[in-house]
């Protein structure tokens, strides 16, 4: 195994991975901080870490946010962290995708993956994390993000996948598997940065920006994407085909810097913020995306001035205006080092401006700035706010079904506050779902020692 450090470029010390995790609260302040436990496994994962590399001295194996100083300037911190590490490992629990913070964290990491991977030439997925159980969370609870990782947790071990990190730490018959299972996690995190390689990101992000990579619990969310643009076939006069493949949905305007089509370095984004992907062609696909008055759901348009050429794809434009569909998010993408970008920028400009605009002054919904998106960077920058504004758009438009029935009385205000009826006593208990009993001596499970005496 290759044990060549990357991390040891430069002086300022960078993490070699970064553990995610969601914070236990405490229910008394008295309690011992119920997450030591965790600074417990990352100390023990940061050691063997150190012994698979050849990290110099001064070059922390982890990023741990426990470590932060009080005063410390924590957003700046993290994205330093979150831009500079090779691998992100989430640790998994109930709480953690629930957490607004972690949800950050993971797509600010997985943004890198994504711009790493369309500025490549050949087609390999690496995303650069490594999932850990802390608890076991079932399938049916992961989000789409954390579900198409599709790691198998058994291979350090079925105790492991059975109990997680924190069942095997404070169990004393699993200690053994407990440094098993830290072990070949800390040889995959190590075998993920030395294949990867991933390039850093931006350490001067705004990390109160990032969105959460995980959405609310329950059905998956959907989100089209179709595009408007030119093929091969049908290029204007003066436009060079470098950007184009045999279908629309092949343009690519940030080449040579971008080496895949922006519909699918925009499909990865857009999973990455907890949706399920459609792709298609809005040209072909506008009788059902225009015919309709309700939303059929919420959308991502994005449009290549160049195909506004034509007067069919003008008028598709303009009938999008004019009937104010704002659940369609519009991005325009505006390559300014293209050679062919100065010639005709200010004539396409205005007749976007002509057609986009045409109708009433009304909500339109998110709109690119009429000079385009500039660079990938900046598309991959704006994306999030398109889609959450196409997300709300269409909550505010689409049709709703109430559930069928009696909708029943509509509780009134008496006089020892809110009720149903018109008696102002409560309803007598009929039963009840709490045990009265006695709560029981608390003797602790089986294999675990009840003066449990290992310090984290």
């Amino acid at each position: 195994m290759d044990l060549e450090a990357a991390g040891a470029q430069g002086d300022e010390p960078r993490p070699y991975f970064f553990l995610s995790y969601a914070h236990t609260p405490r229910n008394d302040p008295k309690d011992k901080d119920p997450n030591l436990w965790v600074e417990r496994f990352y100390r023990d994962l940061c050691a063997h870490v150190l012994q698979l590399t050849s990290l110099p001295a001064g070059v922390p194996a982890g990023f741990l946010d426990q470590q932060m100083q009080p005063g410390e300037g924590w957003q700046e911190r993290l994205s330093e962290s979150l831009a500079y590490c090779k691998v992100f490992v989430p640790l998994y629990s109930p709480r953690y995708f629930l957490s607004e913070q972690c949800g950050r964290e993971w797509y600010a990491f997985s943004s890198r993956a994504v711009h790493y991977q369309a500025a490549r030439s050949n087609g390999g997925q690496m995303s650069g994390i490594v999932p850990a159980l802390w608890v076991p969370v079932p399938p049916r609870q992961l989000p789409q993000p954390a579900e198409r990782l599709q790691f198998n947790h058994a291979a350090f071990g079925e105790e492991y996948a059975d109990e997680g990190f924190y069942g095997l730490i404070k169990l004393r018959y699993l200690r053994d598997q407990y440094e098993r299972a830290v072990y070949l996690l800390a040889k995959r995190i190590v075998k993920v940065a030395e294949q990867s390689r991933m390039p850093e990101g931006d350490p001067q992000q705004d990390y109160a920006a990032v969105p959460s990579a995980f959405g609310p619990p329950g059905r998956a969310r959907q989100m089209e994407i179709s595009v408007l643009a030119c093929s091969r076939s049908d290029l204007p006069p003066g436009r060079a085909p470098d950007c184009y493949g045999p279908a629309q949905r092949d343009w690519n305007p940030y080449h040579p810097k971008s080496s895949r089509p922006l519909a699918d370095h925009a499909v990865d984004l857009v999973r990455n913020l907890d949706y399920q992907v459609r792709v298609g062609e809005f040209e072909a696909e506008s009788e059902r995306l225009l015919g309709t008055e309700r939303p059929q759901g919420p959308g991502l348009l994005l449009l290549d001035r160049w195909a506004l050429d034509t007067p069919r794809r003008q008028e598709l434009l303009r009938r999008l205006s004019e009937n104010s569909r704002p659940w369609i998010s519009v991005m325009v993408p505006w390559n300014r080092d293209d050679p062919d970008s100065g010639h005709r920028e200010a004539d396409l400009r205005a007749v976007l401006e002509g057609v986009l605009e045409a109708g009433p002054a009304a909500e339109f919904g998110h709109r690119s700035h009429s000079g385009g998106v500039p660079t990938l960077e900046a598309f991959s920058q704006e994306l999030p706010g398109a889609v959450k504004a196409a997300e709300r758009h269409y909550a505010a438009h689409a049709e709703t079904f109430p559930p069928e029935g009696s909708s029943g009385a509509m509780p009134r205000l008496l006089i020892d506050g809110v009720g149903y009826g018109t008696s102002n006593s409560a309803p007598p208990v009929t039963g009840t779902d709490h045990d009265t009993g006695d709560p029981g001596d608390g003797d602790a499970p089986e294999g675990e020692d009840p003066a449990d005496d290992r310090e984290p």
